[in-house]
């Protein structure tokens, strides 16, 4: 499902593409594209809840978080989003990349995926994705596209 939601970003989205393709059209490009059925499906699922963030108000009751706050996971989030994965979310809090508002945005969003082999660059395209959907993110945005596309050359988290 994540090479069908980086295609249609990267082909739709992220060029500035009008997205105002039919579904049953859309669906057929991406099956000529190679994409299997339950796949595409999924993924347009999973872009339907992505878009909901754009009206949601549904993550304002979360409080921003203090340096000394410390977000625990659960066991189904532990399984789901592995020790590199759960690190780099936050080196992305502690740089202002994300906020608890739009980390629990991107956490929701992962475990959605229900996929058990989530790598970093995953996790990065989805926080990628879910900040291009959150309105007053653009800043965060730009800076974790250059995150996304430069080399993670001095960076350690």
């Amino acid at each position: 499902m994540m090479d069908v939601l980086m295609y249609l970003f990267e082909t739709y989205i992220h060029s500035d593409v009008e997205l105002n393709v039919e579904q049953e059209k859309l669906e057929e490009e991406l099956l000529k594209a190679g994409f299997h059925q339950e796949a595409i499906y999924k993924a347009l699922d999973w872009l339907e809840d992505l878009a909901r963030l754009q009206e949601s108000d549904s993550y304002t009751h979360i409080e921003p978080s203090t340096s000394t706050s410390m977000r625990v996971y659960t066991q189904q989030e532990i399984d789901g989003v592995d020790t590199a994965c759960r690190g780099f979310l936050l080196f992305l809090e502690q740089i202002k990349v994300l906020t608890s508002e739009t980390r629990e945005m991107v956490i929701e969003q992962v475990m959605a995926l229900e996929t058990e082999d989530l790598s970093l660059d995953d996790l990065k395209w989805v926080v990628l994705m879910v900040l291009f959907n959150v309105p007053g993110q653009e800043s965060a945005y730009t800076q974790m596209e250059e995150l996304l596309y430069t080399a993670d050359v001095g960076i350690t988290h």
